[in-house]
C-alpha cells in the first residue's frame, strides 16, 4: 500500500514541516500533498517541496478548479511533471460555493459537469494531438461568450508533456463519485470507513461503466484522507478527529445540504449526525464535538498506541480497494510505525 503524508494549507503563515518531509521520504512514504483553501495556494507549496526533494512524489489535495482555467492547469502540471522527473500528481476538486463565489468570484453551478469537461481539456492539452478545441456548457475553447474578440483560435501546447501524469478528484457524493470513475485515476475522501466501501464502490463503477473503455479498480485508486494520532491516552488521541467531525458534520453547508453528514448517516450514524447538526448550527460546539461517537472516530482514522494503530491498520489493508493511505502525521515517531504497519 501506498502512504501519502497531508500537509493541509497553511494559516497566516505558511510553514512546510521539511524535515518531516524527509523524514517521510527516507522512510519510504510515496507521496505528500498540499493544499489551498483562501490563503496559500497550492502550486507553490508543491513547486517548492519538489525542488527539495529526490524521490517523494508531491500531490495537490487539493487544486481548486474555479480558480484556474483548464489550460493554466495543464501548463502547471507539465510544468512540475517535467521539471521533476514525473513526482507531479494532480489532485483536483470543485472547492464550494462560499470559496468559489466569495473568493474566486466564479459561480459554483454544476460543478460536477465542471471538473468534468475540465479533466477532459487537461487530457487534450497534454496528449498534443492537434490544437484543441472543446464546445461544453462550462467551458470552450475558443471562447466565444461575452466580451469575446472572435480573434481567438485552438491551439496546441509548445511544451511536450507526460499523459501519464495521474489525475485525482476530490469526491464525497454519489455523482462526485461517478465523475471520478469515468474521469479520472483515483478519487480523494475527506474520510471514509475502510469496512463500508458499498457505500461509495456502486457509484465509481457506475462511472467505469459510463466511460466505455477497460476502467476497474486494478486502474484505480480510492485514497482516502485519514487522520493519525499516536499515545496511551487514546481520548487524546481522538480529540483531532473529534473536532474535524464536529466541523464537517455540523458546519459545512447548509442543513439540508452537507455531503458530509449524509455519509455519516450512510455510515450507520443517523441520530449522531443529526444531533451534532443541531448543536453546532445553534452555537455549541464544544457539544457537537463531544457528541461525536468514538466508534466513528475509530472506523475513519488511526488512533491510539502503536500496537492500536497496527492492529486497525489490518481493516485498511484488506479494503482490496484503498491503494494509497493519505494520512495527516505531525508526529515524526509515527512515520515508521505506519510504514512498518502497512508495508512491513
Amino acid at each position: 500500500m501506498k502512504l501519502g503524508l497531508l500537509l493541509g494549507y497553511s494559516g497566516r503563515e505558511i510553514h512546510i514541516p521539511f524535515d518531516l518531509i524527509k523524514q517521510a521520504e527516507t522512510t519510504g512514504f510515496d507521496s505528500v500533498w498540499v493544499a489551498e483553501a483562501y490563503g496559500n495556494d497550492t502550486v507553490t507549496a508543491a513547486s517548492y517541496i519538489l525542488s527539495r526533494t529526490e524521490s517523494i512524489k508531491v500531490g495537490t489535495a487539493i487544486m481548486q478548479v474555479p480558480a484556474r482555467t483548464p489550460a493554466n492547469c495543464a501548463m502547471t502540471a507539465m510544468s512540475l511533471s517535467q521539471l521533476s522527473g514525473g513526482r507531479f500528481i494532480l489532485g483536483l476538486g470543485a472547492s464550494g460555493p462560499q470559496v468559489v463565489e466569495g473568493w474566486h468570484g466564479q459561480p459554483y453551478a454544476k460543478p460536477v459537469t465542471r471538473i468534468k469537461e475540465y479533466i477532459e481539456i487537461v487530457k487534450k492539452i497534454m496528449a498534443r494531438e492537434g490544437p484543441v478545441s472543446f464546445d461544453g456548457e462550462c467551458y470552450q475553447l475558443p471562447y466565444r461568450g461575452p466580451g469575446a474578440t472572435g480573434l481567438g483560435k485552438p491551439l496546441k501546447s509548445i511544451l511536450s508533456a507526460d499523459t501519464s501524469i495521474p489525475i485525482y478528484t476530490a469526491s464525497f457524493t454519489p455523482a462526485g463519485y461517478r465523475a471520478s470513475g469515468e474521469v479520472a485515476d483515483g478519487a480523494i475522501p475527506a474520510f471514509i470507513s475502510p469496512a463500508k466501501l458499498d457505500t461509495i464502490v456502486p457509484s465509481l463503477e457506475q462511472g467505469f461503466a459510463k466511460a466505455g473503455t477497460a476502467r476497474s479498480f486494478e486502474n484505480f485508486d480510492i485514497a482516502p484522507f485519514v487522520l493519525v494520532s499516536m499515545g496511551d491516552d487514546i481520548n487524546q488521541c481522538r480529540e483531532g478527529t473529534r473536532q474535524m467531525l464536529a466541523l464537517y458534520l455540523g458546519g459545512m453547508g447548509a442543513r439540508d445540504k452537507n455531503f458530509y453528514n449524509d455519509y455519516a448517516k450512510k455510515l450507520g450514524y443517523g441520530e449522531a449526525a443529526a444531533k451534532i447538526q443541531d448543536l453546532y448550527l445553534s452555537g455549541k460546539k464544544d457539544a457537537a464535538a463531544a457528541a461525536v461517537p468514538d466508534e466513528l472516530i475509530d472506523e475513519i482514522s488511526l488512533v491510539g498506541t502503536a500496537q492500536q494503530i497496527a492492529d486497525r491498520a489490518q481493516a485498511w489493508k484488506a479494503s482490496g480497494k484503498i491503494k494509497t493511505m493519505i494520512m495527516a502525521i505531525s508526529q515524526p515517531e509515527v512515520l515508521p510505525v505506519v510504514a512498518e504497519a502497512f508495508n512491513g
